[in-house]
């Protein structure tokens, strides 16, 4: 039997907010496999444990590891640092968004946002992703 759910990609999202995680669970749920951590430090446990997703989307504060903190980490290792990670953030201040493209970050959305935006925009990523992977 063919499972849908195996070929979907696994998207981890970082955030502590519990309504935000709901909006992003059940907005990309739809297409994609989403995983929730509350946090930077549950994350990159998780990730280590074997749960390697196709794409992170990390609140930038979140308690004992923020966003940058925690993607720093993430891509400090060779075998992490191809994963697509995408920042949420209230903090709309052009030093803040620099600092996480020099850290690696594919995108940085700033809260509020539009979910079709959001989703657009991992589409882009995934797809540049694939292709530079082939």
């Amino acid at each position: 039997m063919h499972n849908e759910k195996a070929d979907r990609i696994n998207i981890l999202v970082v955030e502590d907010d519990v309504f935000m995680q709901s909006v992003l669970k059940g907005f990309l749920g739809k297409n994609y496999n989403v995983w929730v951590c509350s946090d930077g430090i549950d994350a990159l446990t998780f990730i280590q444990e074997g749960n390697i997703p196709g794409l992170i989307i990390s609140d930038l504060n979140t308690p004992k590891l923020n966003g940058l903190d925690f993607m720093i980490q993430l891509k400090s290792g060779a075998f992490f640092e191809h994963i697509p990670v995408v920042i949420l953030s209230s903090e709309d201040q052009s030093e803040i968004r620099i600092k996480c493209f020099e850290a690696g970050a594919d995108d940085y959305v700033v809260k509020p946002f539009n979910p079709r935006e959001l989703e657009a925009r991992l589409k882009v990523i995934l797809k540049r992703n694939r292709i530079s992977n082939l």
